[in-house]
């Protein structure tokens, strides 16, 4: 089969061209910008890419045209499309249909957390010798790249609520029909495509429409939004989770680092497996929770699953270290909403004591964008001793107003390269320096490492 895949290089659709080329699919597709890393994926596995949309690449007569959600009506490749008659479907359907189908679906849900759940749980499930299959929508240090067909029986999936095609306005999930399920949380996001959190537990309640009965709900018991989905019609037997509220869930944790580096798995109240590994924050703990009551469901049992978390070496761009220069370390983290802003903060906290933290943040995201969340963002960054915020262009709401609420401790940048550059100016040994933005910052990392290291030199 010919498969050609439109907005082939997000994260999602760059993971179903490379299970649709493991399968043995002819696969070529089309993006508005075909860059690195993902468009060296894809050639690497033989992959034929196209830059932009232009109608004329429908001319190669694929089988099926598999459309990212990026795509929109009035996009002339699009209207080509719906007036050639060529089969054409969404990434999440041709997933279910192509590769879930027969397979035990473990799926991770929630606004937070998906991507590291969903990448510890593939890796407990390979750690144990299940060899399973997976699609992550981030690069799992454990493993290579961010999807793979697997040979056995199970198919770990990170199942986003955002919506998929433009011509099914439900979310991803819902496709998936998962046998087992984690719920991580449910806070409001995706502005552009929910108006409230209602709508979003809606499709929440879609999915559990979809678990059948002999599989298994985890659940965060700390999470009352979720057990309002759960309220509204629940068909599978559930296990809880959560380090907050410990005393009403099934798997709990005694922390034996305060940072989160170290604890014991609790189950049912009695000891499970002992975890000590890279990650800090609460925030992992309870994915690490939710990952292995999941892999418990596909018999892997806590003490093994906490032994191959003490392997578990993240995901690329949470709290990632990018480089320390004279004693300066600077991250890169995808947190962009206040939830996980204030958990990423307080991770590194708990990880570096009394040293100064400088919060950089991007307000990127569609929601961010919005100004949905600017009544929260001070608070989320009230741990940090220094804050800076970038300002965009597009920016259509007063970010200034939210500095000035934190006080002389908070500012804004309008450039990345005099934010780089005053950055690194104040900067002394010591600092830690957590830059936060769900796109690239313009390079801002590299950019101030760079900096950091002439005046390092001079």
């Amino acid at each position: 089969m010919h498969v050609h895949i439109l907005g082939i290089c997000g994260t999602f659709m760059g993971g179903i061209a490379a299970l649709a080329k493991a399968a043995g699919h002819r696969v070529t597709g089309s993006d508005r910008a075909v860059y690195p890393p993902m468009s060296t994926q894809l050639a690497a596995l033989g992959v034929d890419l196209i830059e932009g949309y232009d109608p004329a690449q429908l001319d190669l007569d694929p089988d099926v045209v598999v459309v990212g959600n990026v795509m929109s009506r009035g996009n002339p490749l699009v209207e080509r499309l719906l007036d050639s008659g060529l089969p054409y479907t969404s990434g999440p359907q041709w997933l279910a249909e192509h590769i879930l189908q027969g397979r035990w679906t473990l799926a991770v849900a929630g606004t937070h957390g998906k991507t590291t759940t969903t990448s510890m749980l593939a890796w407990i499930l390979e750690h144990a010798g299940l060899d399973p299959g997976f699609l992550v929508g981030g690069v799992p240090g454990n493993f290579e790249h961010s999807a793979r067909l697997g040979g056995g029986r199970h198919f770990v999936v990170e199942a986003d609520e955002y919506d998929t095609a433009f011509f099914d306005k439900r979310a991803k999930f819902v496709h998936y029909r998962p046998r087992t399920v984690v719920l991580n949380n449910l806070e409001y996001d995706h502005a552009d495509i929910y108006p409230d959190v209602a709508a979003i537990q809606h499709q929440f309640h879609l999915l559990m429409r979809t678990v059948p009965g002999g599989g298994r709900v985890i659940v965060n018991a700390a999470e009352p939004r979720l057990a309002e989905v759960l309220a509204m019609g629940c068909w599978t037997p559930r296990e809880s989770f959560s380090v907050a509220g410990a005393d009403a869930a099934d798997w709990s944790a005694r922390l034996d680092a305060q940072d989160g580096s170290a604890f014991t798995v609790l189950l049912d109240g009695r000891e499970a497996g002992t975890v000590t590994w890279p990650l800090v924050g609460l925030h992992n703990v309870d994915n690490a929770l939710a990952a292995m009551a999941a892999a418990r469901q596909a018999g892997v049992e806590p003490a093994t699953a906490a032994a191959a978390l003490g392997e578990f070496r993240g995901v690329r761009r949470r709290m990632e270290v990018r480089g320390t220069v004279g004693g300066i370390t600077v991250y890169d983290d995808f947190a962009h909403h206040p939830t996980a802003i204030r958990t990423t903060i307080d991770g590194l906290r708990r990880r570096v004591g009394a040293a100064r933290i400088i919060a950089v943040l991007e307000p990127r995201s569609n929601t961010m964008k919005r100004g949905v969340h600017r009544d929260e963002l001070a608070h989320s960054l009230a741990v940090a001793d220094r804050v800076w915020f970038y300002r965009p262009a597009d920016l259509g709401w007063d970010l200034g107003a939210v500095a000035a609420s934190i006080g002389p401790r908070a500012g804004v940048a309008d450039d990345v390269g005099r934010l780089a550059g005053t950055l690194a100016a104040e900067l002394q040994a010591g600092d830690h320096v957590l830059i936060m933005s769900n796109g690239s910052f313009d390079g801002l990392h590299e950019r101030l490492l760079a900096a950091l290291r002439a005046r390092h030199t001079a």
